[in-house]
């Protein structure tokens, strides 16, 4: 408002020289860049279950394809089962060589994703608004996560003792890599790679996306 009206009824109602608290706003933008897939994990930040309930609870509020709410999850912590969990992922499939995670980098929370219905294109609908909600959550509280779909799922299943088939697995951790996007052109190459320390995911432009 002209005349500075807020600051003086700021200062009407607190009194001058009175700090005033600047909220910074963040946006879906600002989220959605740093919802990158990490592949290496602070192993000193521990994931408490209650972080991944807060995450897995954007559920409630999210779409579902003919309102189904198939979806249920295992979460796994530390304590309660990581090092199964860990035994039977793969990361970083267009990177073999790298072997990731590296040492001392792995995640130790895991969100195991299962449905109660056998897998269909509803199914894979809800699967997807899920866990780009989750992970978007996770980022908002100053986490970082990775979908897993390249794992034993019997294996999972049996060492959980899960009545569902499991369909992902989502790992959260406080990420420890520097991870940048990069446009490229459709004709480009689209895997990512790695370049002095720093993992490079090229995304296709805007003007590329449009018809």
């Amino acid at each position: 408002m002209a005349d500075g009206y807020l600051e003086k009824k700021f200062e009407a109602t607190f009194g001058q020289g009175v700090r005033k608290v600047v909220v910074k706003r963040v946006s879906l933008d600002m989220l959605l860049e740093k919802n990158r897939s990490c592949r290496g994990y602070q192993k000193d930040y521990v994931v408490k279950r209650e972080m991944l309930e807060r995450i897995v609870a954007v559920n409630v509020k999210t779409p579902s394809a003919r309102n189904q709410q198939v979806l249920r999850f295992k979460l796994v912590t530390h304590d309660t089962g990581a090092e199964k969990v860990l035994g039977n992922i793969k990361l970083g499939g267009a990177l073999p060589e790298l072997h990731l995670p590296f040492p001392g980098t792995e995640p130790e929370a895991f969100i195991i994703v299962c449905s109660t219905v056998e897998e269909n294109k509803f199914v894979d609908i809800d699967l997807g608004i899920s866990v780009q909600s989750m992970l978007l959550k996770a980022v908002e509280i100053g986490l970082n996560g990775i979908v897993i779909g390249a794992f034993d799922k019997m294996k999972i299943k049996h060492d959980f003792d899960l009545k569902y088939e499991p369909l992902l697995i989502v790992a959260i951790g406080k990420g420890s890599e520097t991870i940048c996007t990069i446009p490229i052109k459709e004709t480009d190459d689209h895997a990512y790679y790695r370049k002095d320390g720093i993992h490079y995911v090229p995304k296709l432009t805007l003007e590329t996306l449009l018809l």
